[in-house]
């Protein structure tokens, strides 16, 4: 049987272990794991790689810790703007979506754009009825209220600062305190392929329409069977400008390097040229991980079919 592997994250940045309660810290780990274990167990039961990220990115978008789906941080006007994207290693098929609205899960709308429209990237208001059309669930404003994020977001709001994820300390901490909020999973299935996903509700308080990298094939998720599926997260700008989630692929591809040395390459020297902070996880056809960030800490996990599985969020727990 061909080896197979997931692996998921659910943001970067500055995460120590003295900044989080046990509680908190439990909770994170809870919600990591049972994505991981419901991912794990379609390419288990013999599903594709691209149901496996699908299915553990919905559990995240889900779950109000991440910022994304259900958990996604409000933008400027004090709304919900959200952002996905999910490619298929395969055949190099891809769907992405942002600027959405009031859509439950926007990892199934970029999922309905890649195999049920003939674009790549659909935005705002046109991806919004394209989840109509498609008789996606959609939820009212108040399924993605939470009370820590509308704080946040009411110190910094009458300002031009933005936030990158959530906190509970004051505005000069808040400001200072770096935490990127994005959820991620990559996975190889039992016949070879691989696929990648990421999902984010952005940065708090951001104006413009701005854009992240998540949602950009080839910057913040990219799949190719040839050599490797990759998702991203950090500040997006740096990101963008390195092309980083292909950056993996061509290394690879061109200069014959392995998944884990790609990603080191471009995690702890071209993005820290960029002074770009976060990290990515990726997967290989053989059903290789790597979970890297130069960051403080990084929500993620993996498992694989050798019995080898890992949940973790500080550095020290690499």
């Amino acid at each position: 049987m061909h080896p197979f592997s997931i692996v998921i994250h659910g943001g970067a940045g500055t995460i120590v272990k003295s900044d989080m309660t046990p509680e908190l810290e439990k909770a994170y780990k809870i919600g990591l794991d049972k994505s991981l274990q419901q991912g794990f167990s379609i390419l288990e039961n013999g599903g594709s790689a691209i149901n496996a990220v699908r299915e553990a990115i919905t559990l995240l978008e889900d779950n109000v810790l991440f910022n994304a789906g259900r958990g996604s941080v409000f933008t400027k006007k004090g709304v919900q703007e959200m952002d996905a994207a999910i490619m298929d290693g395969s055949n190099l098929a891809a769907g992405s979506v942002t600027g959405v609205r009031n859509v439950m899960n926007p990892i199934e709308l970029a999922y309905e754009v890649m195999i049920n429209s003939n674009h790549v990237f659909l935005s705002g208001k046109g991806a919004n009825d394209f989840a109509i059309k498609q008789g996606l669930k959609l939820m009212s404003d108040e399924y993605f209220f939470s009370k820590f994020r509308y704080d946040q977001w009411k110190e910094i709001r009458d300002s031009d600062s933005y936030s990158l994820d959530h906190t509970h300390q004051d505005l000069a901490e808040l400001l200072k305190d770096k935490k990127f909020g994005t959820v991620g999973a990559v996975a190889c299935d039992q016949h070879g392929n691989i696929a990648a996903a990421t999902s984010t509700g952005g940065m708090t308080n951001k104006q413009y329409g701005r854009i992240g990298d998540s949602p950009i094939i080839g910057a913040g998720t990219y799949a190719n069977n040839k050599t490797c599926a990759i998702s991203c997260t950090g500040h997006g700008e740096p990101f963008i400008r390195a092309v980083a989630a292909h950056d993996v692929n061509a290394l690879m591809e061109y200069k014959g390097l392995s998944l884990q040395e790609a990603m080191n390459e471009v995690v702890h020297h071209k993005l820290i040229e960029l002074k770009g902070e976060g990290g990515m996880i990726g997967v290989d056809a053989n059903g290789n991980t790597a979970m890297v960030f130069n960051s403080t800490g990084m929500y993620r996990g993996m498992k694989n079919s050798n019995g080898e599985e890992k949940v973790g969020i500080y550095k020290e727990e690499i």
